[in-house]
């Protein structure tokens, strides 16, 4: 764990070894472009303070690589692309410190494409239940999410994004649990599946597009 952070109020404000005042200036710029408008600042601050919240309720990671890799999960990010995960694993190799968990760090940006995490991988779990806490969140800022979500696929036909909605809602729920730490199951859990059965079906009775 990162034993040195320094305690914030904002995550953004917490130091992390290794992410230099030119880094986090470099990638907040990325996180502030215009076409996010979910995968922003405000994406990566609840990132920061869901994997905060993990780790003081008990889960066991390297809080410096996950840390690490939640600053550069979506350090590039192209609606239109489909390899943004790739890139932006590329851009930490780029930027950090050889002396830094850049391999790590680099494996758990990649991650993020497809939250396909191994059993038993720590690290892996908490950075992706820290990057699904949204859909555990109240139903307003869910709500918000999925529209600032559709905003961001605005390119993609109304047809064509709610089939692959679907399909993707339709998988989290079949999941045996949505998340993978004990800590993100008994803090979010119930109100995932309530949030996503229920755009679901405002989905089956065609209330979105």
């Amino acid at each position: 764990m990162d034993t040195d952070r320094a305690p914030a109020t904002d995550p953004l404000d917490a130091r992390v070894e290794f992410l230099t005042p030119d880094i986090r200036a470099d990638l907040l710029e990325r996180w502030n472009e215009p076409q996010r408008r979910y995968h922003n600042e405000t994406h990566l601050r609840a990132v920061l303070h869901a994997v905060d919240r993990l780790e003081d309720e008990g889960e066991a990671f390297d809080g410096t690589a996950v840390r690490l890799a939640a600053w550069f999960h979506c350090a590039v990010f192209d609606p239109a692309a489909s390899e943004n995960s790739e890139a932006s694993a590329l851009v930490a190799e780029r930027l950090l410190d050889p002396a830094a968990p850049v391999e790590e760090v680099a494996r758990l940006v990649r991650l993020m494409g497809g939250h396909r995490v191994e059993p038993g991988d720590l690290n892996g779990e908490v950075l992706s239940d820290a990057d699904l806490a949204v859909l555990g969140s109240d139903p307003e800022t869910y709500d918000t999410y999925t529209q600032d979500v559709r905003h961001e696929f605005a390119h993609v036909p109304g047809e064509k994004f709610v089939a692959g909605r679907r399909a993707a809602l339709e998988g989290l729920v079949e999941r045996r649990s949505v998340y993978l730490t004990t800590a993100a199951r008994d803090a979010w859990e119930k109100q995932a599946h309530a949030n996503l059965n229920r755009e679901l079906g405002l989905i089956k009775a065609g209330q979105v597009g």
